[in-house]
């Protein structure tokens, strides 16, 4: 239960709070403001605590492999992913640096959108997978989302 309500937190709550918050108290263009809070909480908070679990050896991916119990191979690709993440994770934080936001997060973001992309088609996945493809495909699109109006204004100057 826990990881479905941090999820769903990182990915849909919060990147939406804190946008309407900003957006209500400091006004701003509303792609960059919720497209920064996504690239903050979706791909900094969630990229970081799952690459600590993995790290950690406490994270499902091993499990996801359709280990029950990990070869030595299994674990080690298990901690450098969860290295992978700790590192796109912690650039994610960055996104609330000013100019930092599209660059800290698109690794991370293009990263859970073809990881989402990846696992849509995968049959028998459990609830904790479809929830990771769904909003690994939401957050992913987010960021596509901010890049392209980045990149669009950017054009236009």
């Amino acid at each position: 239960m826990g990881y479905f309500v941090l999820v769903i937190a990182q990915t849909i709550a919060l990147p939406i709070v804190s946008g309407a918050i900003e957006l209500a108290v400091a006004g701003g263009d509303p792609v960059f403001v919720f497209g920064k809070w996504w690239v903050f909480w979706g791909v900094g908070t969630r990229l970081l605590v799952a690459g600590i679990a993995q790290v950690s050896g406490k994270g499902p991916t091993t499990e996801i492999l359709g280990a029950t119990a990990p070869s030595v191979q299994e674990k080690q690709l298990t901690r450098e992913l969860g290295m992978a993440n700790v590192g796109m994770g912690a650039a994610g934080l960055l996104a609330l640096v000013p100019g930092w936001a599209l660059p800290a997060g698109i690794a991370g973001g293009l990263f859970l959108l073809i990881a989402g992309i990846m696992h849509l088609p995968k049959k028998g996945k459990n609830a904790q997978e479809s929830l990771a493809t769904w909003t690994d495909l939401l957050v992913g699109i987010a960021v596509v989302v901010l890049a392209v109006d980045v990149i669009v204004r950017a054009g236009g100057h």
